[in-house]
């Protein structure tokens, strides 16, 4: 199992490469198998420290799929199934829709897995119900959570190719009237991350802290015997 103490994962690993769960101690089939975001990892083993959820192992895709949405339901499909076959009992797909249209749900359906409920992983950290509630209102917010905010260059701004061609943020954010940073942690130095990628974009800036929000709750319906 992974060692709840470890020292979380680097960024860079994380958003290129992800990360892979060593072989469970003493078998599997006892333990949960959470197949995540690369860019919900940081959040994962701060929940599983803190709760002590010991029999919670975490593989992560890369993060840069982030931009590729239409690779993620496959990219969970293979995860689940070398689970299945090194004797996991139960897999939890730690992402939301994603931008997938449905196909992430289909595959888990296929391969009877569950997935945490929600459109997009800002919405399960500011609650399901509230960001529903804003979703009128805040129709032209562009959303920014801790990992995205210390990553806005290598997927958005790079990862987007704005860098290169300044027009496609044109193109792309005409629809968007502010940056709205859902904060995971009280840390002044992303909160200046997300002020900056706000500024880089011609938007105004907004901050709301909100913790762990339902992924909290998701985790431990997961950790549940």
């Amino acid at each position: 199992m992974q060692d709840i103490r470890a020292p979380l994962p680097d960024d860079e690993t994380l958003l290129e490469r992800g990360l892979m769960a060593p072989p469970p101690a003493g078998g599997a089939l006892a333990r949960v198998m959470l197949i995540a975001c690369g860019a919900l990892a940081r959040e994962i083993l701060a929940l599983r420290a803190l709760n002590g959820w010991s029999h919670l192992d975490l593989e992560c895709l890369p993060a840069k799929l982030h931009n590729r949405p239409e690779r993620i339901p496959e990219a969970v499909r293979a995860k689940a199934r070398a689970a299945r076959a090194r004797g996991y009992g139960k897999i939890l797909a730690v992402y939301a829709d994603c931008g997938t249209g449905g196909r992430l749900d289909a595959v888990c359906a296929e391969e009877g897995i569950e997935r945490i409920p929600g459109p997009h992983c800002y919405a399960f950290f500011d609650g399901l119900d509230a960001f529903a509630a804003r979703a009128e209102e805040e129709i032209g917010a562009f959303y920014l959570t801790d990992f995205l905010a210390r990553q806005f260059d290598a997927l958005v701004w790079r990862g987007l190719g704005i860098d290169r061609h300044p027009e496609i943020r044109e193109l792309l954010f005409a629809h968007y009237d502010r940056v709205v940073h859902l904060a995971q942690t009280d840390d002044p130095a992303l909160d200046a991350a997300a002020r900056a990628a706000a500024a880089q974009l011609g938007l105004r800036y907004e901050r709301r802290f909100t913790g762990y929000g339902d992924l909290a709750t998701a985790l431990s319906a997961a950790a549940e015997p």
